[in-house]
């Protein structure tokens, strides 16, 4: 059996993620692991592949592989990406693309020229409520939509954000849309499409000493095709994440996805129309005292090898991924213009 090779860039909590989804798969093959720390202090022992502490001295190996996944702190994923491209692989980028849309925009040409895939790891397209108010939309059973209004609150406190990381920086972490509440963002725009006029109000409320961003935002805007939404955000929560939720209100009917992670269907009221049984979601990513997004990795490692097999197409494209970056930092133009509160 031909399997794909991957080289997996950053060995933090999602990089070996990453590296045991596909070591998981029949059709993977891990072949190296690139992380400036070293593997024992990554705690990456249990990988019995290569393991070097430059992208640079990856390349000069050697190795033979096919897809380099980019699992580093956000201000990385461009230029890391570009290098991947520039050698001929295809990427695997965890979210976000970038932090601009132009640097987006120079991945998408990059691998228009080299002819190599991009894929933009947004993991909660494949939890089983995401999947079904897609067909939902799709097939327009809610008729035209009024209002979407998505609500982002959770925990990030100082057992997150550690003395000396890149969580919490400008050029790194980018901002709480962007490390956070991005994969929300997508499935907005997956559904909806783009969105227009936006406004917003923003605050500081208790991360001065930890971030150097805002920890909370009302954003409202129109979208493009029809409907006005709202988002509301904050890592200010006490103690544990309260909700990330979407109440969705059309023509015919209401719902509301919410639970921690967008991951329980808690209002379907819409007319002549029987909720199916869903099958339960994946629990979030537990990084001990916070957790994340749905444990969803493995259907993106597979997908990953479907779409390079030619068996099916990337579940999220470069151009989906670039959006949802461009979304961002329309957002934060409009907080920019703004002074934060408190």
């Amino acid at each position: 059996m031909n399997k794909i090779k991957f080289a997996v860039i950053g060995a933090g909590h999602i990089g070996k993620r990453h590296a045991e989804m596909i070591r998981r798969d029949a059709e993977g093959e891990l072949v190296a692991m690139v992380d400036v720390r070293g593997k024992a202090e990554c705690q990456a022992e249990d990988f019995d592949v290569p393991f070097f502490t430059t992208m640079e001295d990856l390349f000069a190996s050697g190795l033979e592989f096919d897809v380099v996944n980019v699992c580093t702190p956000n201000g990385l994923h461009a230029d890391q990406a570009l290098l991947a491209l520039e050698h001929k692989k295809h990427v695997v980028c965890e979210k976000p693309m970038g932090l601009s849309k132009e640097s987006c925009e120079r991945i998408i040409y990059k691998s228009l020229q080299v002819s190599k895939q991009v894929f933009c790891v947004m993991q909660n397209r494949y939890s089983p409520p995401s999947v079904w108010i897609k067909d939902l939309i799709d097939r327009k059973v809610l008729g035209d939509i009024y209002m979407v209004q998505l609500n982002c609150y959770w925990n990030r406190d100082e057992r997150y954000y550690k003395a000396g990381g890149w969580k919490g920086t400008q050029d790194l972490d980018g901002g709480t849309l962007f490390t956070q509440f991005s994969h929300f963002i997508d499935i907005m725009y997956w559904l909806f499409g783009d969105i227009d006029n936006i406004q917003g109000k923003f605050a500081d409320f208790n991360h001065k000493d930890y971030t150097d961003f805002e920890d909370s935002g009302f954003v409202s805007f129109d979208f493009i095709n029809g409907g006005m939404g709202s988002l509301n955000y904050s890592t200010s929560v006490a103690n544990q994440n309260l909700e990330s939720s979407m109440t969705i209100i059309g023509k015919n009917g209401s719902v509301k996805i919410g639970g921690q992670y967008m991951n329980e269907v808690e209002v379907c009221n819409i007319t002549n129309y029987e909720m199916p049984t869903l099958a339960p979601t994946n629990p979030g990513n537990d990084y001990g005292p916070y957790k994340g997004s749905a444990a969803n990795h493995n259907y993106v490692i597979t997908n990953v090898i479907d779409s390079l097999k030619g068996r099916t197409s990337p579940t999220t494209n470069a151009l989906e991924g670039m959006k949802v970056v461009e979304i961002i930092e329309r957002i934060y133009k409009v907080r920019d213009n703004n002074v934060l509160v408190c």
